[in-house]
């Protein structure tokens, strides 16, 4: 299988219109399975644009976590000093015993520590997970967290099970920004796409992206969205650094509407559409030297 990741230092920038475009053209071009797996899980939005979309599976995910048996809490304090997240609140003059289950990460720490088996385990929902059909062939699924929960890496985990056997192309929209939830998803990906904007913001967060890829060591490309506004900044970065830019996609007022109304594939304009062609073209190769290498090493 072949993972691209699409990501972006910032929202806004136009990850979720690229991500959704690629899988399209390749859903349609390809002969095996494209899966789109919207990684965004606190506001998955991938299948607004696929109205076909034929809803497969829908189950909900559970985090498992302690629960304290106060007629066997001693009130020792040794599983305050395992807990790394600080969960626990143990004050034994008063007796008072609690787990904070936001702050929980389900690690079993505690657990371990307890000498007295004052722990049992509970489950917890988080969220759900969606798996659909698209008419091309196409898979896509979507992981939506519970309004409140915070366990955004937990649930990414539990959604990339969902394509630990697919043997096609995987395609994974990434929440934005660089944090746990940005690692957790690009931390399997064979190539990262970069969407980035010409303006001061996009390029200071273009740049942690950047910081954060060569930290994992992952190939990766920039694609500049709204290429025709801002400043000339962002080029001249990825000059300087030697960074590949994959391509750039004009701003466009009329795609824009269409965006607003969740048509993106319906009488798109030229120049986007040329836009679109040639990146995807380029990844389109790239992946098939890719499954070339592959073969060729069997």
């Amino acid at each position: 299988p072949y993972r691209i990741a699409i990501a972006s230092g910032k929202g806004g920038t136009g990850k979720t219109t690229f991500s959704v475009n690629l899988f399209r053209y390749l859903s349609e071009r390809m002969p095996g399975t494209v899966h789109l797996v919207d990684c965004d899980v606190e506001e998955p939005n991938d299948h607004i644009f696929f109205p076909e979309l034929r809803l497969e599976k829908e189950y909900p995910v559970y985090q498992m976590v302690p629960e304290i048996d106060r007629t066997k809490c001693t009130y020792c304090r040794k599983c305050v000093d395992y807990c790394e997240f600080n969960a626990l609140v143990i004050i034994p003059s008063v007796r008072f015993a609690e787990v904070n289950t936001s702050l929980c990460h389900s690690c079993g720490a505690c657990i371990t520590a307890c000498e007295y088996d004052a722990f049992t385990e509970k489950h917890k929902e988080i969220g759900s997970i969606r798996q659909g059909l698209l008419q091309s062939g196409g898979k896509l699924s979507e992981g939506s967290l519970k309004i409140g929960s915070s366990m955004q890496t937990m649930m990414i985990r539990e959604l990339k099970k969902v394509i630990s056997d697919e043997k096609g192309i995987v395609i994974f929209d990434a929440p934005p920004g660089t944090s746990c939830p940005v690692v957790t998803t690009i931390a399997d990906a064979d190539f990262i796409i970069l969407v980035s904007e010409p303006t001061p913001f996009g390029l200071y967060d273009l740049k942690l992206s950047v910081d954060l890829l060569k930290d994992l060591k992952k190939p990766f490309g920039v694609v500049i969205n709204k290429s025709n506004l801002g400043t000339d900044d962002l080029h001249s970065y990825l000059m300087k650094e030697g960074i590949e830019q994959i391509g750039s996609i004009p701003f466009s007022r009329p795609y824009a509407r269409l965006y607003a109304t969740g048509r993106l594939f319906d009488d798109i304009p030229e120049e986007i559409s040329a836009a679109y062609k040639e990146i995807l073209e380029k990844l389109n190769e790239r992946i098939l030297q890719h499954e070339g290498n592959h073969d060729s090493q069997r």
